[in-house]
């Protein structure tokens, strides 16, 4: 199968578009994402992909924990900025963000969710995340959509979700 029909294929289906974050040795890091998904509500539970040579997936297995920050559509350079290879550091000197629940929660986004690892299971060139959620946010605002190669709004005013500002579970 040509790689790139696939990836052309896989392109045609809309998703939201996140930064997972963690903290490595180093300090902060993170990458953008929309392989991500809820996996269960009882117990709350999600998965987030992550490429085997990524900087982030180091840091993952290092704290044990990972951050999922959902964009919002104002927040499209910070997604470019997250896909880079740019030093970790450097990604986030440029933007506002702060340890929440032993992760890094990143200012402007619609909603965060803190996990803990449960298990990092191989599926191809990436590990499955799979994560016990410690923590969960929101905040108002319209989100940053992945369709066709390019990043895209709803068009819808600004949406003002339910309160979620609650942990589910002590971190």
């Amino acid at each position: 199968m040509d790689p790139q029909v696939f990836r052309d294929a896989c392109g045609r289906f809309a998703t939201g578009v996140t930064a997972i974050t963690s903290f490595g040795p180093e300090g902060p890091s993170g990458l953008t994402a929309n392989a991500f998904a809820s996996l269960s509500l009882d117990p709350p539970m999600v998965v987030a992909c992550f490429d085997r040579s990524s900087r982030t997936l180091a840091a993952v297995e290092h704290s044990r924990r990972f951050g999922v920050n959902l964009l919002s559509h104002r927040q499209e350079q910070l997604a470019a900025t997250f896909a880079s290879k740019q030093p970790e550091a450097e990604k986030f000197a440029s933007i506002e963000w702060q340890e929440r629940s032993r992760v890094p929660a990143l200012a402007g986004c619609i909603a965060g969710i803190a996990c803990e690892v449960r298990e990092l299971v191989p599926g191809g060139d990436h590990l499955i995340g799979i994560g016990d959620v410690a923590d969960v946010w929101s905040a108002p605002g319209e989100p940053l959509v992945f369709f066709g190669g390019g990043y895209w709004t709803l068009g819808n005013p600004e949406v003002v979700p339910p309160e979620v500002d609650r942990a589910l579970e002590g971190p």
